[in-house]
């Protein structure tokens, strides 16, 4: 089983990378998700507008595709709609206000060697870290 998982998240990695430098290649766009979102709302061009949805569409499909071949998402939700509801809204908040989101930072930004987004995923990681802390020890 850990094979399995092994292969699966390296294989996944691997696509995340292709994807990414892909699009860097092809269209010069960063693919930050929040920004490919927040453009796919605001795009005035229909060019614009038809990558942006083929790449938030090709997320929900390979979700979409995954859970039908293996039988599901192997998800536990802990939460229930209303604190869903808020984590998305400052999840959103967030990465408007970092100026962009994991995805961005992460693997656009520290790939180009950007300090701005070695800072930012530096500091994704540790309020990711001291949530779970304080949702687990002090609550």
């Amino acid at each position: 089983m850990a094979e399995t998982n092994l292969f699966g998240g390296l294989t996944g990695g691997m696509l995340i990378g292709l994807a990414a430098a892909l699009l860097l290649l092809v269209n010069g766009r960063i693919a930050g998700i929040s920004g490919i979102l927040g453009g796919l709302i605001t795009a005035n061009s229909p060019s614009e507008r038809f990558w942006r949805g083929a790449f938030i569409i090709g997320l929900v499909c390979g979700a979409a595709i995954y859970s039908w071949l293996h039988g599901g998402l192997p998800l536990q939700l802990q939460a229930g709609n209303s604190l869903l509801l808020l984590a998305g809204l400052l999840v959103g908040f967030g990465t408007r206000l970092g100026s962009g989101c994991t995805s961005g930072h992460g693997v656009c930004g520290l790939a180009r060697r950007s300090p701005r987004s070695l800072v930012a995923t530096a500091t994704f990681i540790a309020c990711g870290m001291l949530t779970v802390y304080v949702m687990r020890h002090v609550f």
